[in-house]
């Protein structure tokens, strides 16, 4: 069951925008997907519940009544949004299950300073070589300067750059009703299918 872990200890760096969409996307496709948050905010779940049933399903942890979290039954694969901070305990946990771990970051002198220090951390984790992580720059604006210079500080990264996601008001328009770029018409959503594609190829 592959576990795909959205992270950055950065907080409103878009990990729930990319943690939603990568749930959208693989439930399209047809896996039995479940949404988790390792987030006392509980944005997943939230989103979760505006989610229309007509929609292909995405659901969230099973809740025993040990109060243990378990993913539901037949659950295929499952996408973690982490929450800002992530470190310690929390992180080796994640870690532990990891199979791919995302890291979107925005480019701004903060999230390059956050994710800088987290990348030197997952990469002197033990389980480095097992995990396969990628970077995502998001809210990215061409022929900016703040672009530009996010361009030149991933290149000095030793991980790599899947893919670059605009500023866009589609993610938060779809957001609000529970929905996913591949919920709507794709020629609603063209230019950010289009940026997704080296995403899902990476992810598949």
């Amino acid at each position: 069951m592959p576990v795909i872990v959205i992270a950055n200890p950065k907080g409103g760096v878009g990990k729930s925008t990319l943690a939603t969409n990568v749930a959208g996307w693989l439930a399209r496709q047809g896996h039995a997907v479940m949404l988790g948050d390792v987030d006392r905010q509980q944005s997943a779940r939230q989103w979760l519940a505006l989610r229309p049933p007509s929609m292909p399903a995405i659901r969230g942890w099973d809740v025993a009544a040990d109060a243990i979290v378990r993913p539901p039954k037949g659950t295929t694969h499952v996408v973690l949004d982490t929450p800002a901070g992530l470190h310690g305990k929390r992180l080796e946990a994640v870690l532990r299950i990891a199979d791919r771990v995302l890291i979107p970051l925005q480019p701004s002198l903060f999230d390059i300073q956050a994710t800088h220090a987290f990348v030197q951390l997952l990469q002197a984790h033990r389980r480095a070589s097992e995990i396969g992580m990628g970077l995502v720059a998001m809210r990215a604006r061409d022929h900016t300067l703040a672009f530009e210079q996010l361009q030149h500080y991933l290149a000095t990264l030793p991980l790599p750059v899947v893919t670059a996601l605009r500023d866009t008001q589609n993610y938060v328009q779809l957001a609000a009703r529970g929905l996913t770029l591949w919920d709507v018409g794709p020629s609603r959503v063209e230019r950010d299918l289009a940026q997704w594609e080296p995403l899902t190829r990476w992810l598949a």
